[in-house]
């Protein structure tokens, strides 16, 4: 992989000592005192705090302000939390048994306040001090209309504890299990000030340089662990936490610029120095149309990468029908022109196919060997295409995850394109890059736009290009919600389709975890179908994920080739079936899907040039989540827009297309928030890294040294 290859030429000038967090930081969490091995094995199983770092990285959710004494006569309805003192003027037991409780009364110049405990009534009956003035901090109920605290914190009211207490107190997050067991968030919290007690500035060495914490005005490192814990104050809590987001996204972003400019400079790939006849004949004779301007300016940059002598590795995004494959393509006739062969892997059969069958016609007559290789490839066949393309006879090859088994061997795979690129692991699509000794160009492509914040931040170690224009001859797609009484409609609208001479799919969700009650559920609606269109005069296609490959394959031919009019299917047929004639896309139960879904599934029609329409089919009563979503369906065609959209409404985790790690993982930025300091955070570490790529000025020691001792227990980017 490019990583490892990479990793000796990272930091290699000027080799420095190591003066890491190894210290005190590295201890296990069970040596802290208050922990212990009971303790420390439940914080190592239920929180992942295996040591005293993994404990100062727990942070907070929330604190609670106990830095001023309120007045009783302050409680409202509305009060949550409050902290007051006062005297205790009454105390006692009251009820039996089960229903025994303490109940106590707690006066100020105000007013007064009932205090009732359930638990330990002896042991705090026998410790409280009637006529004591006490700091009362709790959660304020109200029973009978008069206000009380159930379980409050108390201590005894002294001079130097007149202003509360001198910090915001913070809540940690902690679970069932360990609460339990004596550590709930306030005992974490109380370890965690153990902790800060342990450390010094030194323990926590400044890891920016000194000119971007001076130009940025950011706390000392230090402090602002220690702020981020106990803030004196809000004002500075919020100056911690800014401190220690930007770290987070301006680090990340130094490794994957570290990671980049390194494999521009080091990584050894295959010369594209020549363009010839391949490119040329099908430039002037076959390309299907005149190509768009983001076309050529991806072509351009596929074009750089390959001539420089170092492997390219380049993320096309593109949205549906924008024209990815001709681009690769391109790329391909690119590799043969210069004595190399290409291959192109899809997630699934039916996209194998299809870019098989695509290419197979494009290439129909130019002198160039096509090849299809899948899990269903028979015996026979297979050898004999192993054999072609270990001696170099076929030019191109696609296929699903049957190209990286370790019988394909390509003679000299200078190419590989991956199609749906985040549907194969980080280890699959590295078994690509072993085919031949100097690891092959890369290009990965996504049909699902990834927002810009995301992008930078998900994929910024590779270089990635943006495809944001249609073919010409392409019709916006209209889009529709309409609910579940206008089904005759949506119907009788479909019917004038068929007339036309156009076909439909209507598309079911995949609403259960039970392959059974999906399969139900299908069936169900399918017999609704066929209630509205008769067969004949109309006809019916159906794909599903419990069918086999080769019964799948002929119903979706059907459709395909126009013997049947309607489609109705899963979302299996999500991504790659490519039906130019199709103008309609009904979509049910619209409410259950995502935004990337149905903007995928809306990409299947309008790929001709008739006009198409795309309708969102739901139930009377939808929430205000999912009328978002379908209103932003409504309104945009662009992916995108949409992209974005589904980012502020989800979150990274669940947007389809993006990693689910690596460098996802922040413990305090969100690149839905912080999208303004994920953007300072690239345009500081790229202003940095073209000034000094080695870090070997002085004042990028400190950040150097940081890197070099996080090496093997930070996520480094895997992409490759």
């Amino acid at each position: 992989m490019i990583e490892s290859q990479l990793q000796k030429h990272i930091f290699a000038a000027k080799a420095l000592p190591i003066r890491t967090e190894q210290t005190i930081l590295s201890n296990p969490i069970e040596y802290l005192k208050g922990v212990g091995p009971l303790k420390g094995d439940l914080l190592k199983k239920e929180l992942g705090i295996f040591t005293f770092k993994d404990l100062l990285e727990h942070f907070p959710y929330r604190h609670i302000d106990k830095t001023e004494i309120k007045k009783i006569k302050d409680i409202s309805p509305a009060t949550d939390y409050i902290q007051v003192a006062g005297r205790i003027i009454s105390c006692e037991v009251m009820g039996e048994k089960r229903g025994k409780r303490l109940v106590a009364t707690l006066r100020d110049d105000s007013g007064e306040l009932e205090l009732t405990w359930f638990q330990g009534v002896h042991w705090i009956q026998k410790n409280i001090q009637p006529g004591q003035v006490y700091i009362v901090f709790g959660k304020v109920s109200f029973y009978m209309g008069s206000p009380q605290i159930t379980h409050p914190e108390m201590d005894l009211f002294s001079p130097e504890k007149s202003d509360g207490r001198p910090f915001l107190e913070p809540v940690y997050p902690a679970t069932e299990k360990l609460k339990a067991r004596g550590l709930s968030g306030r005992q974490i919290g109380k370890l965690v000030y153990t902790l800060m007690g342990l450390l010094s500035a030194k323990d926590l060495p400044e890891n920016i340089p000194d000119t971007l914490v001076q130009e940025l005005q950011l706390l000392p490192r230090f402090d602002a662990y220690a702020n981020i814990h106990f803030p004196a104050g809000n004002d500075v809590y919020q100056k911690a936490l800014y401190r220690l987001k930007f770290e987070e996204l301006f680090l990340a972003q130094v490794r994957l610029g570290l990671i980049r400019s390194n494999r521009h400079r080091y990584a050894k790939g295959m010369v594209f120095d020549r363009v010839g006849e391949l490119f040329n004949n099908f430039y002037r004779d076959y390309l299907p149309f005149p190509l768009t301007g983001a076309q050529k300016r991806v072509l351009k940059e596929i074009r750089q990468d390959t001539v420089r002598g170092y492997q390219m590795n380049r993320l096309l995004q593109g949205d549906v029908g924008s024209g990815k494959t001709i681009v690769a393509l391109l790329g391909m006739l690119l590799a043969a022109d210069n004595g190399y062969q290409s291959c192109m892997m899809a997630p699934t059969e039916i996209l194998a196919q299809q870019h098989h069958a695509g290419l197979k016609d494009l290439l129909a007559d130019m002198p160039l060997e096509v090849a299809l290789l899948t899990g269903s490839t028979k015996q026979a066949e297979r050898k004999k295409i192993l054999a072609r393309i270990a001696e170099g006879d076929i030019q191109i090859v696609t296929g699903t995850h049957a190209l990286i088994e370790d019988a394909v061997q390509f003679r000299n795979l200078g190419l590989a394109v991956v199609d749906e690129q985040h549907r194969f692991g980080v280890a699959q699509r590295a078994k690509l890059w072993s085919k031949n000794e100097i690891p092959p160009h890369v290009l990965v492509m996504t049909a699902t736009p990834i927002p810009r914040t995301l992008a930078m931040t998900a994929y910024g170690d590779l270089d990635y290009s943006i495809m944001d224009e249609l073919p010409p001859g392409r019709l916006p797609v209209t889009t529709v919600h309409r609910y579940e009484n206008a089904r005759s409609q949506v119907m009788d609208f479909i019917k004038a389709e068929i007339q036309k001479g156009r076909q439909a799919y209507i598309i079911f969700p995949l609403i259960e975890e039970s392959e059974k009650l999906n399969y139900e559920n299908l069936m169900k609606g399918y017999e609704n179908v066929k209630a509205y269109f008769p067969e004949p005069p109309y006809w019916i296609s159906m794909v599903h994920g419990k069918m086999n490959a080769e019964q799948k394959e002929a119903n979706m031919q059907r459709f395909v080739s126009g013997d049947t009019q309607i489609m109705v299917s899963t979302t299996v047929i999500e991504v790659g079936v490519n039906v130019p004639n199709a103008t309609v896309m009904v979509i049910e139960s619209a409410e259950k899907f995502g935004l990337s879904q149905l903007h995928q599934l809306r990409g299947r029609v309008g790929r001709g040039a008739e006009k198409s329409y795309c309708i969102l089919l739901t139930g009377s009563k939808v929430t205000t989540d999912a009328r978002e979503r379908l209103k932003i369906m409504c309104a945009t065609n662009d992916g995108f827009v949409i992209a974005e959209k589904d980012l502020e409404l989800r979150g990274p985790g669940d947007i389809e297309g993006t990693r689910q790690s690596g460098m996802l993982n922040f413990k305090l930025a969100s690149i839905v928030q912080d999208k303004h300091l994920v953007d300072l955070a690239k345009q500081l570490a790229e202003k940095l890294l073209s000034e000094d790529p080695d870090l070997s000025m002085a004042v990028n020691l400190k950040l150097k040294t940081y890197l070099q001792a996080q090496k093997g227990q930070t996520s480094w980017s895997k992409i490759s």
